[in-house]
């Protein structure tokens, strides 16, 4: 049952950085609907981070107000790998690989979306019965020209790297899934844009109304850098407390807020408290003391962030010894004097 309380609160407010149309989709909301929620996934890695919880995160919120929630897995386009924000080609992944990673993508997203009441459809089923003819029908929707205005292309053309002609698919691929489940609303980050509007695009085109596009915002990392394993400023899914405790107690101080509004449970109305006493001179390490107990809450339970608290706190504040710590057996024979720098290098905790 699609509750209107839910869908008067934060819905089109927390967590979005853009909502096409907006007053549409506040009338399809109004109008006590149940919503077909679409976000479309490649599963190209197995990590999830924090960042794209994001979207999950909305998604849950649709999903709690009553609205159903489906997640289209890109099992075609993944073998296209979606051109946004790269400068370059991406691999393609095999169907062995994309199958592998979904499974450990759910169970990663069941820590926040409720799994059993979400419909997953696979892109095969659809567009295994294509043919060429369907595919020059949807290629005819968009210009050359509306591809190439891009940004991550004119960045390739400047750099003289090369631009693959079934990249130009992946936006009207991924348009035509709206169509295949007749979506209400389509999520996505800020960088999807392109693609999400593309699927208004096609569902004009077959005649159904077009759908509503939402989109939430790219969560920094730690360092306010994207956030990204490859420059290690990621909050994992699955790492463990005291990982997950410690790298939200390392975050920038001006990130703060915007991390208790995208990535906790937090009322909007203590988020603002919180962002007013920051401004008064309150000590910010009480205020990431509470978010990384809120989000190690989120993602594994209240004792375990407590334990993980305690844990931060003896090493970091009275400088005491973690409870556990690593152990490395000196090799037999390496005689009485030993220097620290092989010590260091055989346990691993150096390079060279």
């Amino acid at each position: 049952m699609v509750t209107k309380s839910a869908q008067a609160g934060d819905l089109l407010e927390r967590g979005v950085a853009e909502v096409i149309v907006k007053k549409d989709l506040a009338a399809r909301l109004r109008s006590g609907k149940k919503l077909v929620c679409k976000l479309g996934i490649d599963p190209t890695g197995a990590d999830v981070h924090i960042g794209h919880m994001v979207v999950i995160r909305k998604l849950r919120a649709f999903q709690q107000a009553g609205h159903d929630v489906v997640i289209i897995v890109g099992d075609y386009t993944a073998r296209i790998g979606d051109p946004s924000g790269r400068d370059k080609m991406r691999e393609p992944l095999t169907v062995e690989k994309i199958g592998a990673n979904l499974k450990t993508f759910q169970q990663q997203i069941g820590k926040v979306l409720d799994v059993g009441k979400t419909r997953f459809a696979y892109q095969t089923e659809w567009y295994d019965k294509f043919g060429l003819a369907d595919m020059l029908e949807l290629a005819g929707l968009f210009t050359v020209q509306q591809m190439l205005e891009r940004d991550m292309f004119q960045k390739r053309l400047k750099a003289e790297r090369p631009i693959g002609i079934h990249e130009f698919m992946y936006p009207f691929l991924q348009g035509y899934d709206s169509v295949a489940v007749n979506a209400d609303v389509e999520f996505g980050g800020t960088d999807q844009t392109f693609n999400l509007l593309a699927g208004r695009v096609v569902q004009q085109h077959f005649g159904q109304e077009p759908q509503a596009v939402l989109t939430v915002p790219l969560l920094e990392g730690l360092d306010g850098r994207k956030m990204s394993k490859s420059y290690g400023n990621y909050i994992g899914v699955f790492d463990a407390p005291k990982d997950m405790f410690g790298k939200v107690m390392s975050l920038k101080d001006d990130l703060i807020v915007r991390y208790f509004e995208l990535t906790t449970d937090v009322p909007l109305v203590e988020v603002r408290k919180i962002a007013a006493g920051l401004k008064r001179g309150d000590n910010p390490r009480d205020a990431k003391a509470r978010l990384a107990r809120e989000i190690v809450t989120l993602y594994h339970d209240a004792a375990a962030a407590a334990a993980a608290e305690v844990e931060f706190n003896v090493v970091f504040r009275d400088r005491g010894a973690p409870s556990e710590m690593a152990e490395f057996a000196v090799p037999s024979g390496s005689g009485s004097a030993v220097m620290w720098v092989d010590v260091l290098v055989g346990a691993g905790v150096a390079a060279s």
